[in-house]
């Protein structure tokens, strides 16, 4: 359990002096801001620098595409975004909380902190040329952005840069750290990063994702929370045709476990979601499998109920070994939290996102996305040419959630006022982890989102550095609503690690040779397990 004001996080920070005030602020909406023109000048100043670095922002979206990195393997990737940061004054700490590829890189002093971070990694098997509206990938099999995060660093990178010259110009008291979500798609590093006191002196942080739209709702989300776990079975080898009666199959275990919880699942709330994959299931069809593995995902809407999917699934797991005669050990490789945003940063952003507004799209835009629409079957609407209203709820009644996705930007949302900025640079049309969701990601279509929505990011920054009021309300909703009746309690053990636990001399020594094996997984795990390295990923 945890006090009010909890201490772990990990996101691109900037410092503001936090007094928390003592009024509960769930049905007041935070005064409009007495007219300010140097704030309005300043805010002016950075959007026409956004605008200036549009070249700058086009590179550092297409190359991070480029790479199209795997969770724990964002080599390139961070070594090309913290190069660019080094370059312009930040001072960067790398392998934070002991993953190899993740960073934090600070610049100026003092309040507020505020954190900048978006996630880095992709996805596997989403590998597609940008800009062709049917399945044509680059490398057949190969990972890519299906979920569109080569962008979201290099928006932030962008926004930190033009409010930078600003306070370096004015002598503006803040600090700015920017962090990336390594292994997002695993949920393998904010709880982390939480854990490691990342987000411990850090007063608000500012989250971004891309979208297909402009948005930056608050309050309880209709998300799911979730733990990641991989149950590993041990049996006895045997000839398959010769003395089968002599082997314990542990894949039989596996097959068992996973009948039983799709029977079981009919009997579960509407609420949960659940799916598994087999990363192991025995070598050769002649040897009785004497280890197997399946690897979970259990989300619900709140901590409870995660829990309970959870302690059901090692129910399951003993039930299986019980029908086998096996062993079964599990690993947590992931968790997060249910987020909830704040209201108070959110109504900022928000109101910077209508003084932004849209990207103009042009024909050949609306063109491509029309085309892809076609192809997938679903409406031709084209892009977005409205921004939705701002939404949000201190509570979702739990009749109302049906589950779905999950972040681990909530562990962060739990420890400090958070608000995610979701910005336009994907087309409305494919169904998310997939290739269709990487056609628009190195295209302009990307390069109009990312530009629109840094100068939303640079914008929210400086009223945060120019309105100390804004810190001291969102830290009010934090502590006397967000944090009032619920307390953040870590979904992992003490002991838990992240999935990928590699030191810097194996990365540097072994780098040449997993590049070379990268793009033919069934080769690359071959040689990771040669090494003794426990690459659950890699498949």
């Amino acid at each position: 359990m945890r006090s009010s004001r909890l201490t772990i996080a990990a996101a691109v920070a900037i410092s503001v002096s936090i007094t928390a005030a003592p009024a509960p602020q769930s049905e007041k909406t935070v005064a409009k801001p007495v007219a300010n023109p140097k704030l309005a000048q300043y805010k002016k100043e950075a959007a026409a620098d956004v605008d200036s670095n549009r070249e700058l922002t086009q590179r550092m979206v297409d190359q991070v595409f480029s790479y199209g990195e795997l969770g724990f393997q964002e080599i390139e990737t961070s070594k090309y975004l913290t190069d660019i940061l080094k370059k312009n004054g930040f001072t960067v700490r790398e392998g934070i909380a002991g993953i190899p590829t993740s960073w934090v890189a600070s610049w100026g002093s003092g309040k507020p902190v505020i954190a900048l971070g978006s996630d880095i990694d992709c996805i596997p098997q989403a590998s597609q040329k940008p800009g062709v509206a049917y399945h044509d990938p680059i490398i057949e099999g190969a990972p890519g952005h299906g979920e569109g995060h080569n962008s979201g660093m290099p928006l932030n990178i962008i926004a930190a840069l033009a409010v930078k010259k600003i306070m370096e110009r004015e002598h503006l008291s803040g600090t700015l750290r920017l962090w990336p979500g390594v292994a997002e798609e695993l949920l393998g590093s904010k709880a982390y990063y939480v854990r490691a006191g990342v987000f411990k002196d850090v007063d608000v942080a500012l989250f971004t994702h891309v979208g297909n739209n402009f948005s930056a709702n608050w309050g309880d989300g209709t998300n799911s929370g979730v733990v990641s776990v991989e149950y590993d079975f041990k049996g006895e080898s045997a000839h398959a045709a010769g003395a089968p009666w002599r082997g314990r199959s542990a894949l039989d275990a596996v097959e068992l476990m996973d009948v039983g919880w799709n029977f079981r699942r009919e009997h579960l709330r509407l609420q949960q979601r659940s799916h598994y994959v087999i990363p192991n299931g025995g070598d050769q069809p002649n040897v009785v499998p004497p280890n197997a593995s399946v690897w979970y995902y259990f989300r619900e809407v709140d901590y409870p109920h995660i829990k309970e999917l959870w302690e059901i699934g090692d129910q399951m797991a003993k039930g299986a070994t019980l029908m086998t005669n096996t062993t079964v050990t599990s690993r947590v490789l992931g968790t997060a939290w249910p987020e909830h945003l704040n209201k108070t940063v959110s109504e900022a952003t928000f109101d910077n996102i209508k003084q932004v507004g849209l990207p103009q799209w042009d024909e050949a835009d609306q063109t491509l996305a029309k085309g892809l629409q076609r192809e997938l079957k679903v409406p031709e609407r084209g892009l977005a040419t409205e921004i939705p209203p701002l939404r949000g709820r201190d509570s979702i009644p739990d009749e109302e959630k049906r589950g779905g996705g999950s972040d681990d930007i909530g562990d962060v949302s739990w420890n400090v006022p958070t608000v995610t900025l979701r910005y336009p640079s994907n087309i409305p049309a494919g169904p998310g982890h997939n290739w269709a969701d990487a056609i628009s990601m190195a295209t302009p279509i990307a390069h109009k989102g990312v530009t629109a929505g840094a100068k939303v990011q640079a914008m929210t920054i400086l009223d945060l550095v120019m309105r100390p009021e804004l810190v001291k309300d969102a830290w009010d909703y934090f502590n006397n609503v967000q944090t009032k009746a619920t307390k953040y309690v870590a979904l992992m053990r003490p002991e838990d690690k992240p999935a990928i636990w590699l030191n810097e001399q194996t990365m540097a020594k072994y780098r040449p040779e997993m590049k070379k094996y990268y793009y033919d997984p069934t080769k690359y795990k071959t040689y990771l397990d040669q090494l003794g390295i426990k690459y659950p990923t890699v498949r």
